[in-house]
């Protein structure tokens, strides 16, 4: 097991509530998000759907036009985090050649994956499009990110579905410690298309609605989102502005009970999906808990985002008032954020000052 704290330089972020991480600050003072609404044609009927959908405004200040040309919505909203990142680090000029990228994803580049098997089915193997396939292959967004940036230094895509965070911080950790690298510019981020709602009308029927009702773990009330959140990490612990992940475990609940830290603010990845909720149920039994997740929507990299605001919450030395939370006692040590799996997997990340 690695001893080793990463700490958290800086963060930049894209959601449903706007970009940057002063956007997500402000959502987090008002304690609210109003849903965007969108809708998806089915067998000759309108679904109309609440959502929370991510902007790209202001990503040209950062990359010339000409270089997103051919990127797809996917690597844009990663280059456009990534890019708040640096700026807020004060790295956007820096020498990145000892700077590693990792980014995690549970869905990858959704949109852009059945775009390319549309053109294949639609034109065949010899037209099918070019830039759709480079695009849609998972480690795509990595690689404009280290292109853009000219951080040369290892890139990886780390997909887990609902644990890809945790699993990719700990790649990400791994580096530090062994020197591979100096710094991680680390990302988490999923993106929604028709498809997805497509899929998760199927499943979940009218169960995702609205509103969203995290602490009622037999009802499924999730409501789809999409966005990125990047973390600038350094194994230098003087250079922090946001404090430390201190420990990162992954398990399964079924093969080795998790037991949660006694005293710590527990921000729960509770987004609304009754196959998860059993276990957030189980494990947190009545422990105080709060969940941010009608901030942003649930995704799978919606675990980066709980990241995001357990770091601001160290930052400022307060717990900001949740959406949903149950109990009353915060908790003093620190924060650790916990994410389930439907089949008892977990992540628990635990961050102090």
């Amino acid at each position: 097991m690695i001893d080793m704290r990463m700490a958290i330089q800086s963060i930049g972020i894209s959601g449903g509530f706007g970009q940057g991480s002063e956007a997500l600050h402000q959502a987090l003072q008002a304690g609210q998000v109003e849903p965007q609404s969108a809708a998806v044609e089915r067998n000759g009927k309108i679904d109309r759907f609440p959502c929370y959908r991510a902007a790209i405004d202001g990503l040209d200040e950062f990359i010339p036009k000409r270089a997103l040309r051919r990127i797809d919505h996917y690597s844009k909203m990663t280059l456009l985090s990534a890019s708040l990142a640096l700026k807020e680090a004060d790295l956007l000029e820096a020498e990145r050649s000892r700077m590693g990228v990792v980014i995690a994803t549970g869905y990858g580049a959704l949109k852009t994956t059945f775009d390319f098997l549309d053109s294949y089915l639609d034109f065949g193997y010899s037209c099918s499009s070019p830039t759709h396939f480079s695009n849609s292959v998972h480690n795509a967004a990595a690689a404009h990110v280290s292109m853009q940036f000219k951080a040369t230094a290892p890139s990886l895509t780390v997909t887990q579905f609902e644990m890809s965070v945790p699993s990719a911080l700990l790649t990400a950790r791994q580096w530090l410690a062994e020197g591979r690298v100096d710094q991680v510019l680390f990302g988490a981020t999923d993106e929604y298309c028709d498809v997805l709602r497509y899929c998760r009308k199927s499943f979940f029927g009218d169960g995702e609605k609205g509103p969203m009702a995290q602490f009622d773990f037999d009802r499924q009330s999730a409501m789809v989102g999409e966005g990125a959140a990047f973390f600038v990490l350094s194994g230098d612990e003087q250079q922090t502005d946001y404090g430390y992940i201190d420990t990162v475990t992954l398990g399964n609940h079924c093969a080795a009970p998790l037991a949660l830290p006694e005293n710590d603010f527990i921000i729960a990845g509770a987004d609304g999906h009754r196959a998860c909720g059993q276990w957030y149920a189980e494990t947190l039994a009545g422990k105080p808990a709060a969940s941010y997740t009608p901030l942003y929507g649930s995704f799978p990299a919606a675990a980066g985002f709980d990241l995001a605001v357990a770091a601001l919450s160290l930052k400022e030395g307060r717990h900001f008032a949740a959406p949903a939370a149950s109990g009353d006692d915060a908790g003093e040590d620190g924060i650790s954020c916990l994410k389930f799996g439907p089949g008892g997997d977990y992540g628990l990340i635990r961050l102090s000052a």
